[in-house]
């Protein structure tokens, strides 16, 4: 098929090969009808942002992109109740087709756990592939709404918003010398499964046939069906826009019961959040009673063992970092907890390689120390970094004695650590290449990563606003985020 033909097909809506699908064209069709949405939700038309909607999720090009997330994520290989996986191109044809309204109704949740770090299990549920289909279709249509009237200070599951974000953030309120010292550490206990249906179906701006349906699916565990009384499914594609749309307006709710220059900022991830203030009067006895009272009318509570007020002299964790006033300056660096974890895990994959090739093992290990650092790079993490690498270095010196026990201290240095431009001691293997060539492959190092400041998205900033179209892309350019596909060429 050539190119031609090819584009041509998937402006008509013709495809008979999942591969022969020109992307682009498709993106930036759906991106229009989002933007459409967008204005419409900023103009206050709620009739023609329903019938925006309703065009939107009847659109084949809407369809083909839900069906491509569904295929291309982590969990295209796990399939729901029905054991149903779309693994070809016949496969992923076909379930275009059968993304339908008419006569739809999803199957209940597989339900499994996954575990906590505070050793308790977390519930999780698997929709079949074509329920996960029609939730990416319909959350097309919802998340410019969720874009539109979002709180400023939100930063989970947004386009171009990460916990860099949050985290830049708390520095911008907790950094200057009049910046509030107190702060309301927030969690919400089970946000996502005590979440009212009943609320849910009243304020969230989506076909209620369609919504209900998904809430009253019910799961399955251990063979047997239960139903569902409360909240979305986790492991639901809409859930995270479902779940922000339900905690926006928390932030206008606590700004409008607090006097002025009260100091009062609110900075929240997904069900995670914390809330500065000028006094511990303040946040107790004004703040926190909003916050309660916001909650309960949505069926949800906070977590006792979560909640607190502290000074930011005694510092607080969020989001994996720990944040506190040294002498009047904000230090914000990795949380202890955190470095002790992802020393633990490589720890864990060094004692499980015990008897493989030194190259496997650092496959192994990159990803993971790569990962973490590139997490805390925006922060003071030098000292961690020095710290994790220690503790690596520890446990593979271990490892290479154990595996050479005959040898000498000399011979086993030689033989897996060299010297570099950053340390003498580069743990290393040498392998044999495609070509017949050796090659060396050294382990990743937390402290080769370099420190770079992150910059804070704005926070009025909505990528389903043409005007802003450049903005994110000097972003992307910047390596602040990345830029969305159907920007990259696109006129809106």
């Amino acid at each position: 098929m050539t190119v031609a033909t090819a584009a041509a097909d998937a402006l008509s809506g013709r495809h008979e090969n999942w591969g022969d699908i020109i992307w682009a064209p498709v993106q930036e069709s759906v991106r229009r009808l989002q933007v459409r949405i967008a204005k419409a939700v900023r103009e206050g038309k709620h009739r023609k942002v329903q019938a925006l909607q309703w065009i939107l999720t009847h659109s084949y090009h809407a369809k083909v992109l839900a069906v491509k997330r569904v295929v291309s994520n982590k969990g295209k290989k796990t399939p729901g109740v029905d054991g149903i996986i779309w693994n070809t191109s016949r496969k992923k044809i076909q379930a275009i087709n059968t993304l339908s309204r008419r006569d739809y109704s999803p199957l209940p949740l597989r339900r499994i756990y996954i575990p906590k770090r505070n050793g308790k299990l977390r519930p999780l549920g698997i929709p079949t592939m074509r329920d996960r289909a029609m939730q990416a279709l319909y959350a097309l249509a919802l998340v410019p709404i969720a874009e539109t009237t979002a709180d400023p200070n939100s930063y989970a599951f947004r386009e171009y918003r990460c916990c860099a974000d949050a985290i830049a953030q708390c520095f911008i309120c907790l950094a200057k010398k009049c910046s509030p010292v107190w702060i309301l550490e927030a969690d919400i206990r089970s946000c996502f499964d005590e979440i009212n249906h009943a609320w849910l179906l009243r304020h969230i701006p989506m076909d209620k046939k369609i919504l209900g349906a998904w809430l009253k699916a019910g799961f399955l565990d251990k063979g047997k069906l239960y139903p569902t009384v409360s909240g979305t499914p986790q492991g639901g594609i809409i859930s995270p826009t479902l779940c922000n749309l339900t905690l926006d307006g928390l932030e206008a709710a606590v700004r409008k019961a607090v006097p002025r220059r009260s100091k009062v900022n609110v900075i929240r991830y997904a069900d995670d959040f914390i809330i500065t203030g000028i006094s511990y009067e303040l946040l107790r006895d004004v703040v926190l009673p909003v916050v309660q009272a916001f909650l309960q009318e949505r069926g949800l509570s906070l977590s006792e063992e979560k909640t607190r007020i502290t000074r930011i002299d005694a510092g607080f964790d969020f989001l994996g970092q720990h944040a506190r006033k040294h002498g009047g300056k904000l230090i914000i660096e990795p949380s202890q907890s955190g470095a002790r974890a992802i020393a633990a895990k490589t720890k864990e994959i060094i004692r499980t390689h015990r008897g493989r090739r030194a190259d496997i093992m650092i496959g192994k290990l990159n990803p993971v120390i790569r990962g973490w650092a590139n997490f805390h790079r925006g922060v003071c993490s030098s000292a961690a970094f020095a710290w994790v690498d220690s503790s690596i270095y520890r446990h593979l010196w271990r490892w290479a004695r154990r595996r050479h026990k005959a040898k000498g201290k000399r011979w086993t240095a030689k033989r897996y650590f060299r010297a570099t431009d950053l340390t003498k001691w580069q743990f290393f293997e040498t392998v044999k290449g495609d070509a017949g060539q050796r090659k060396v492959v050294d382990l990743f190092r937390a402290g080769s990563v370099k420190i770079i400041r992150h910059t804070k998205i704005r926070g009025t900033a909505n990528p389903y606003d043409p005007s802003l179209k450049e903005y994110f892309r000097d972003r992307a350019a910047q390596g602040q985020s990345r830029l969305h596909p159907a920007l990259a060429g696109c006129t809106i």
